[in-house]
């Protein structure tokens, strides 16, 4: 139980789909909120959506709100991030961590970070 595995990253077509996935070994997920991060270098990590253990609660950052998904499958341990309609603006490194706070925003209250996916969107 620990580092947590990205997948899923590419170059696409603005306006195209994208499909994250963030798999975990045994029970790393149980009892935690999942969040999805970026970063674009240079800049701090962004907060992009999070779903909590049970997955009857889901959290956005505003500016993938309508846009991207979060969703999670915890007999196969892999939580999601169905990314729609996307844009330049969304190229970034994406990172999977797991809290323990409920509705964390918060970076710092992360942990267990996986080693990132890039997705590049191109205009």
């Amino acid at each position: 139980q620990g580092q947590l595995v990205e997948s899923g990253g590419g170059l696409v077509q603005a306006g195209g789909s994208l499909r994250l996935s963030c798999a975990a070994s045994g029970h790393a997920f149980r009892s935690h909120t999942t969040g999805w991060f970026r970063q674009v270098l240079g800049k701090e990590r962004e907060f992009v959506a999070a779903i909590t253990w049970s997955g009857g609660s889901t959290f956005y950052g505003d500016s993938v709100k309508g846009r991207f998904t979060i969703s999670r499958d915890n007999a196969k341990n892999t939580v999601y991030l169905q990314m729609n309609s996307l844009e330049p603006e969304d190229t970034a490194t994406y990172y999977c961590a797991k809290s323990l706070v409920y509705d964390s925003r918060r970076s710092a209250n992360y942990h267990d970070w996986g080693q990132g996916t890039q997705v590049t969107v191109s205009s």
